[in-house]
């Protein structure tokens, strides 16, 4: 099927795939008995998430070149085109409301914010505590002010106004705008996302979620798959916005199945969805091992995500599973 651009209807924003959608009051009463009677697996012990030094280009790239630092969970910073970009950047101690409350990292930000470089773009995937964080919104306008392009899906420009940021471009599903980079016009690109928004009980489905794709003057070309559980688009990603140099793809959250397989892929589907988008470029495992938002034990998706990668016969070399703080150059430079 051909997936439909996804503008604001009088009921919200729907996913335009029968998705199976298992976030009622009784599945979220279901998930806390479970939990109750069926104990996790204990949180990561010493030095079983090391932080690593990245190698983060100062101020910017070089010409030609792509490197990825991943900060944790769904953060990077990806230094492509001239550009240093944001994805879902949360700095913050815990992915909440509130300070005091709510899961709290594992380990502190593999990049920590004051060694941040210049940043020109900040691409949100959607507004859940652990991708859109008030406080680090909040820090990033205080340092970098209107530097900053702020790329969001549609329904949050009110959002971000109500706290002083202004420079926002929201794109719908195959929409796409250009920032002006040293090396010329770099191409941001809306791509569909199988997920949903809320930020409070009274505002689901009030704002669209996606994903995104980066593209340089030089060639290099991104892929970050935000939030998202599997869904059949990704081939039509792959064909109208690809081939991708680096694919990053959320690799946990994926347990109990019954409840999070319409929002989260498991490492299995992450695998799937690459060769789906054309099984090039390197693939960078994320959204794992910084936050316990799930049943799985914290360690386990990148196992699985090896192993389902050599059961597809993948080249070792393309899978990128990075300790926090790692950075992997993938075009130009030292890649």
């Amino acid at each position: 099927m051909e997936i439909p651009t996804h503008r604001r209807s009088a009921g919200g924003f729907r996913n335009p795939w029968p998705t199976g959608e298992r976030s009622g009051r009784g599945s979220v009463l279901r998930w806390w008995w479970e939990r109750r009677t069926h104990p996790r697996a204990p949180n990561p012990g010493p030095g079983e998430l090391p932080v690593v030094r990245g190698r983060v280009a100062r101020p910017g790239p070089a010409p030609g070149e792509l490197r990825a630092t991943w900060v944790g969970h769904s953060t990077f910073l990806l230094q492509v085109g001239g550009l240093n970009v944001l994805t879902d950047p949360v700095f913050s101690e815990r992915a909440s409301p509130v300070r005091w409350a709510g899961p709290g990292r594992f380990q502190p930000p593999g990049l920590p914010f004051p060694e941040l470089p210049p940043i020109d773009v900040v691409l949100l995937s959607h507004d859940h505590y652990d991708h859109l964080d008030e406080p680090t919104v909040r820090r990033l306008h205080a340092r970098f002010g209107e530097r900053i392009t702020w790329f969001a899906p549609l329904g949050y420009r009110a959002w971000f106004a109500a706290r002083g940021v202004r420079a926002v471009v929201e794109l719908d599903w195959w929409e796409d705008a250009a920032v002006s980079g040293p090396e010329g016009a770099v191409r941001v690109r809306c791509l569909p996302a199988q997920h949903w928004t809320s930020r409070a009980p009274w505002d689901r489905f009030e704002r669209l979620w996606c994903s995104w794709s980066l593209s340089a003057p030089g060639g290099a070309r991104v892929y970050f798959g935000g939030d998202s559980g599997w869904f059949p688009g990704y081939a039509e990603i792959g064909e109208r916005a690809g081939p991708f140099d680096l694919v990053l793809m959320p690799i946990g959250a994926y347990e109990p199945r019954w409840f999070m397989a319409p929002s989260h892929m498991n490492p299995e589907e992450a695998v799937q969805a690459y060769l789906e988008l054309g099984g090039r470029g390197v693939f960078g495992g994320m959204h794992w091992g910084t936050f316990r938002l799930t049943d799985e034990p914290p360690c386990e998706p990148p196992e699985r995500a090896r192993a389902a990668w050599a059961t597809a016969g993948l080249p070792a070399e393309r899978l990128w599973i990075p300790a926090h703080g790692a950075t992997r150059v993938v075009c130009g430079g030292a890649a």
